[in-house]
């Protein structure tokens, strides 16, 4: 069977020679003149990519990639702009929305056919991430339906690619629901009114991001943003609801990984208001490699030791200098190894 393409375009010329070269790849290809056009014809033929203008007229890209995932038929589709130059400063806002991709124009056929190919590959890689995360969500209920319900949602959602720096969501924005990290690393952060940075949590793969704000019904209390290239699903909050009221085990679980969440945040500020420079550094270094392979050698940048740790980066460079002279880490760059596991436990104060 033939792979099915919808491109959504208003420039003639770039449409008839794109819709071309795709043809001669033995794709099948459908066209829209604009953006209205191009919502109706994805969701009659349901195609298995879609290549989207951003500036159009009646519905410009943004609301095409709006409605589509809306709709749990589309959501899934992967989805590239086609972007001119001058609007690369907005692909920010269109890979947050969801986008998988963009191509600048204009683009000659190689770099056509690999970004359609890359993306292709990678749906068929969405079942390999949603094993690796099921075995986590297997855990959120206790037998039977509840598990087939979670395995619905997962297989329905469309797995989003999250550049190294990307924001997820900011503070303040309203929960669309909660975030299944499945590879890759989160920071969360909150901003003082004087704009330095608090490092709240770092989270890997089969963590959860914004339980708190979705079961309060408010908004995310925090920023996320990856601190490298990450690979996440969204559990939207209407299915997330229809889980939590018909399946009180998964719910339970939720309220103890917040539960958890919390000591953690109590913890952190009974350190940045008692512990010594040195013991909060110690501690920094212990979370981080908790959460690390077991050879404990983390990949983490002066400022977010900083932000974590409650500390300028001044004395971030200072302290690690002292546990480098001590034995206690060996240090290169960005990368810490840490040497001396005992000697950070028993930091005294």
């Amino acid at each position: 069977m033939k792979t099915n393409i919808l491109i959504i375009e208003d420039n003639n010329d770039i449409r008839e020679s794109t819709a071309e070269i795709l043809e001669l790849a033995d794709y099948n290809v459908f066209t829209a003149d604009n953006g209205k056009k191009g919502v109706d014809l994805a969701q009659k033929h349901l195609p298995d990519i879609i290549l989207c203008d951003i500036m159009m007229p009646e519905l410009d890209g943004y609301g095409v990639l709006y409605l589509l995932n809306k709709n749990p038929q589309t959501s899934a589709i992967p989805f590239i702009f086609l972007t001119a130059k001058a609007e690369r400063i907005d692909m920010r806002k269109g890979m947050e929305m969801g986008a998988d991709d963009y191509l600048t124009k204009p683009f000659d056929d190689v770099e056509l056919l690999n970004a359609i190919e890359s993306r292709l590959h990678k749906k068929d890689q969405q079942q390999i991430f949603y094993s690796k995360s099921l075995e986590s969500l297997s855990q959120l209920a206790s037998q039977g339906n509840g598990i087939a319900e979670l395995k619905k949602v997962i297989s329905e959602r469309k797995i989003r690619h999250i550049k190294k720096k990307q924001v997820l969501y900011y503070e303040g924005d309203q929960a669309a629901g909660i975030y299944l990290i499945l590879s890759g690393k989160v920071k969360a952060i909150k901003l003082s009114s004087d704009g330095r940075e608090l490092l709240t949590g770092i989270y890997g793969a089969e963590e959860y991001l914004g339980i708190q704000a979705l079961l309060s019904n408010k908004s995310y209390n925090e920023t996320t943003e990856a601190i490298e290239d990450t690979t996440i699903c969204l559990i939207p909050k209407e299915a997330v609801d229809h889980i939590l009221n018909k399946y009180a085990d998964v719910g339970r679980q939720f309220i103890k990984i917040l539960s958890n969440n919390l000591i953690e945040k109590e913890e952190q500020l009974l350190q940045l208001a008692y512990h010594s420079v040195r013991k909060r550094m110690a501690q920094t270094l212990l979370k981080l490699a908790s959460q690390s392979e077991p050879n404990h050698i983390l990949h983490v940048s002066r400022e977010d030791l900083a932000a974590m740790a409650g500390m300028a980066t001044e004395t971030v460079s200072r302290t690690l200098g002292d546990f480098k002279t001590e034995g206690i880490i060996e240090k290169k760059g960005r990368q810490i190894e840490i040497l001396e596991l005992a000697k950070l436990q028993n930091m005294k104060n």
